[in-house]
């Protein structure tokens, strides 16, 4: 099968078949004598545990780990435990810091009065940013560099 059906098949654009290829997540297709890849059945369950694991929310890292273990009929299961456990540690702190993002940004808007004044704390906690760390209470941020902190008010703290 080409790319095209191989994407729609497992469910994996072709452009990221090409990265998956081009990074070494799974090997390069064979090729036909015009240079077209040709892809076989194996490919598709390939892909589709490599889109259950990006679904999942592994690293390129752990779906590499993953793979590997899937394919050694003589792996041990602690090893896959401990990566899907790690994983799960991993999405439980984002979790506690969207919700940490989420009350920050709800207790700024119910302090906001929402009318035609200029004042608004949600504007002044955004442009209050150097405000030291001694004001930081939980990190509540995550981008790609990994986790940052956000400013939070303090009970009883003056929103300006």
């Amino acid at each position: 099968m080409n790319i095209g059906d191989l994407a729609r098949a497992s469910g994996v654009s072709a452009k990221m078949v090409r990265y998956y290829e081009k990074i070494g997540l799974i090997p390069p297709a064979d090729r036909t004598l015009s240079g077209y890849r040709n892809y076989g059945d194996n490919d598709v369950h390939t892909l589709r545990f490599i889109r259950r694991a990006r679904d999942l929310g592994f690293t390129v890292e752990q779906m590499a780990d993953l793979l590997a273990l899937w394919r050694d009929r003589s792996r041990a299961s602690s090893e896959v435990k401990k990566i899907a456990l790690d994983q799960v540690a991993l999405l439980e702190r984002k979790a506690e810091e969207l919700k940490a993002m989420s009350l920050t940004l709800k207790h700024l808007a119910a302090h906001c009065h929402g009318d035609a004044r200029p004042d608004c704390p949600i504007i002044d906690d955004l442009a209050d940013a150097d405000s030291g760390p001694g004001k930081l209470l939980e990190p509540a941020r995550f981008g790609r560099g990994g986790v940052e902190p956000v400013r939070v008010r303090r009970s009883g703290e003056s929103t300006r």
